[in-house]
């Protein structure tokens, strides 16, 4: 039985490194998880005077998170924070529904930096304990991939041996806590 994963890509930019790096988990682990993109590009602003009868693009988010299974975040780093896009789609998923309580969770990020957008996922944590959001994170697994650029090759395959090693650890312990805790 595969998992069906929403992917929530932090960054609304053409050739984010996040996007890539999913694009490229989405290949090796075709066989364990279904994950399909889930873009905050077209997510309208939130708004509280229009939540009881949000827009298109909130509700699509919306759906696509309600319908996974499981959802993974790919989270870079602005200003020592998450996005500004990723923040208001998450403010949309706080409300009008909770989809995102009690589903299993995972998170990644990646820069250029040699951090790996470590400050951004701490704060990412911080805004998902909030009781309207609540999902079940992973623990203890959290991913930092920096130097992202030289890691990827023109196919956009990361080609670093630790940095699969890794990946391949962590995809394979929350599957395992996906079934401890679905």
């Amino acid at each position: 039985m595969s998992i069906k994963v929403a992917a929530i890509i932090g960054s609304n930019r053409k050739e984010s490194y996040n996007r890539k790096l999913v694009e490229y988990m989405k290949k090796r682990y075709a066989d364990k998880l279904v994950i399909e993109l889930v873009s905050i590009n077209e997510v309208e602003m939130f708004n509280a005077d229009i939540e009881n009868d949000p827009p298109q693009g909130a509700i699509e988010f919306k759906n696509n998170v309600r319908n996974a299974d499981a959802v993974l975040f790919a989270v870079p780093e602005y200003n020592f924070s998450i996005p500004g896009a990723l923040k208001n789609a998450i403010d949309w998923l706080s409300r009008s529904g909770n989809d995102l309580v009690g589903k299993p969770t995972f998170i990644i990020g990646s820069s250029m930096g040699v951090l790996g957008s470590v400050r951004a996922q701490m704060h990412l944590r911080e805004i998902l304990s909030n009781p309207n959001l609540q999902p079940q994170l992973l623990p203890g697994n959290e991913v930092y991939v920096g130097a992202i650029h030289t890691k990827l090759n023109e196919q956009n395959e990361v080609t670093d041996q630790a940095t699969i090693d890794f990946l391949d650890k962590v995809v394979n312990n929350f599957i395992e806590f996906y079934n401890k805790v679905k």
